[in-house]
């Protein structure tokens, strides 16, 4: 392994490359990143940095996304099947459809979406940002489409007081999640503290202590003086919550919340990618054009409730 992760850095510095790791990736490919987190934050991160190549390790939107948010930037996937099955539930074409039912709705689409269907959007959001932006983005007249994941939709817009015409998708790793895994947990574990994604069911949601963005989770375990932890989401996000928090205990809800997907990409793979160079993630100016366009929306919402608060 010590051979494969120095040939890594030898041809990232070679390609002039930036290594950006999901939170549920595999631990060894964590500890190669040169920004790990979650999709959107990290296509940020890269769009600031001089490289002139992303490896993304994570599923195909959020390697789509680094190319939306780095055009210039030659973006490589190290496995181009690693899908995302909730961004697979809905299509452009759906979405067109459900516009036409609905033509004075905004739409707004979970970044967990593939580029065609940010591309008929009017707003991207994250789970983090998702309330505050049903909250605030919208007048109190506006008619709200959210896709593609119904249980942060419906989280969302209970928490923002909004209706909302809401799709039927949702992450077949999150719903495997249940609350008699967590309520079984929580009688071993009396102390500790239970925090789930949005992405979970909302009989999850309603026994947790706190319900959190990938990103949020970190802060959130960091800052509490809880020394256990019920962790409802992938089982992934157990390794960068340990390497932060070495002193505490980190319990995952179910090891059954395991994605495949964000398990296929490998140090092999990553290596074979800078050396080949493959394989690469192309969208055409027009697409990239129209699939910016919701998440350049919800950046400038996001700066000016920033300004508004100060």
């Amino acid at each position: 392994m010590k051979e494969i992760v120095a040939k890594i850095k030898e041809l990232k510095a070679k390609r002039n490359a930036v290594i950006l790791v999901h939170n549920y990736q595999l631990p060894e490919v964590q500890d190669i990143a040169d920004f790990t987190g979650d999709s959107l934050g990290l296509s940020i991160e890269a769009s600031k940095t001089k490289a002139d190549v992303i490896v993304f390790c994570g599923v195909y939107f959020m390697a789509e996304t680094a190319k939306i948010l780095s055009p210039q930037k030659t973006v490589l996937i190290p496995d181009p099947s690693a899908g995302c099955p909730m961004a697979d539930m809905i299509t452009a074409s759906q979405v067109r459809d459900l516009k036409a039912k609905h033509p004075k709705a905004k739409v707004v689409c979970y970044v967990n979406t593939t580029a065609e269907v940010k591309a008929e959007c009017d707003y991207c959001c994250t789970s983090a940002n998702a309330v505050e932006m049903l909250e605030n983005a919208f007048s109190a007249k506006d008619e709200i489409i959210f896709v593609p994941d119904k249980h942060l939709g419906f989280y969302a817009a209970v928490k923002a007081k909004r209706n909302v015409i809401i799709w039927e998708g949702y992450c077949p790793s999150h719903a495997r999640i249940l609350p008699e895994h967590i309520l079984a947990l929580k009688k071993e574990h009396p102390q500790a503290k239970i925090m789930s994604h949005p992405e979970c069911s909302a009989a999850v949601l309603k026994i947790s202590d706190a319900v959190l963005s990938t990103s949020g989770m970190l802060r959130y375990a960091k800052e509490s003086k809880a020394k256990e932890f019920i962790v409802a989401t992938e089982v992934g996000m157990i390794y960068p919550l340990k390497v932060e928090n070495p002193e505490k205990i980190f319990i995952p809800a179910t090891d059954m919340a395991t994605c495949p997907n964000m398990k296929k990409t490998t140090l092999d793979k990553v290596l074979h990618s800078l050396e080949a160079m493959v394989y690469e993630v192309k969208l055409s100016d027009d697409l990239i054009a129209r699939a910016k366009k919701p998440i350049d929306n919800m950046i400038h919402f996001r700066k000016d409730a920033q300004l508004k608060k100060r």
